[in-house]
């Protein structure tokens, strides 16, 4: 985490326009240098009750190691990723566990699951894990690009050749995942780690999000509202909604100012001598 400055942050969470609750579950603190989105699922409000735990466990996790200054960017040597993460991923670990358990425990929650994307902030470093298909998306200049691969029977489908990108577009099966938080007593967590650079804007969100606006859109409206992520935010959730706003709607915007990265040697005299 940067001692000089936070990270720029907007998030919102909608219910749609057909669903009477909302399942999804979001947070973000951009002094920590985190964000979290999960997506429920499962009768009743099970799926609220599943991607609440998710948040929480996750947030709560590290949230302590973030604030408390240790270096979460080091390379662990045996893995290759960073400290950050590995706890990380340990944290989405122990959210599965807690879902799993509350469900075997719990007969109104029985079957109860979420997706759940994370971003974690540690120095030059991005640390993002997922499951499902809530997805993280990176801005960099002009360029618009997707950061995870939905654990889904489309993306099957498209891997295998069975659909087109196009013809995904129009498929039944969206909804369908094939890996969620809860479900099994272990599950798998898909870590990536990229390195960041002054002004990239990172969105994470629902398919709420990415199955009613079309990525070309979701470019469109984040690189013209670069300035303000709240109403870049909010226009998204609009027009998810005014598209038909089939489900929960969720996002988190993410931007990273030049002050929050890490400077040392001639980056630091370059810049003192600049404010001089």
């Amino acid at each position: 985490m940067s001692e000089t400055a936070a990270l720029e942050v907007a998030s919102l969470s909608h219910p749609g326009m057909v669903r009477t609750h909302n399942e999804d579950t979001v947070f973000v603190d951009g002094e920590a240098g985190i964000a979290v989105l999960a997506d429920g699922m499962g009768g009743y409000n099970a799926g609220e009750v599943a991607s609440g735990i998710a948040v929480n466990v996750v947030s709560n996790g590290m949230m302590p190691e973030l604030r408390s200054g240790r270096e979460l960017s080091k390379i662990d040597i045996q893995s290759g990723l960073t400290h950050g993460a590995l706890l990380l991923q340990q944290q989405i670990a122990s959210a599965n566990k807690g879902i799993y358990e509350a469900a075997q425990a719990r007969p109104e929650c029985a079957g109860m699951g979420t997706t759940i994307v994370a971003a974690v902030f540690c120095g030059n470093r991005v640390s993002i894990g997922h499951i499902g298909d809530s997805r993280c998306y990176r801005l960099r200049g002009e360029k618009f690009e997707q950061l995870t691969r939905d654990h889904s029977l489309l993306q099957e489908q498209i891997d295998s050749g069975v659909l087109t990108p196009e013809q995904a577009r129009f498929s039944l099966n969206k909804n369908l995942v094939t890996r969620a938080l809860g479900i099994e007593a272990i599950v798998p967590t898909d870590i990536a780690e990229y390195r960041i650079e002054a002004n990239d804007i990172y969105l994470l969100c629902s398919d709420g999000l990415t199955d009613m606006v079309d990525g070309d859109v979701i470019h469109s409206v984040v690189d013209e509202k670069r300035s303000d992520l709240a109403v870049a935010a909010a226009d998204l959730i609009d027009l998810a909604n005014q598209n038909g706003g089939r489900d929960n709607v969720s996002l988190i915007l993410v931007r990273v100012p030049a002050e929050f990265l890490p400077t040392s040697g001639w980056a630091q005299r370059w810049l003192a001598k600049k404010k001089g």
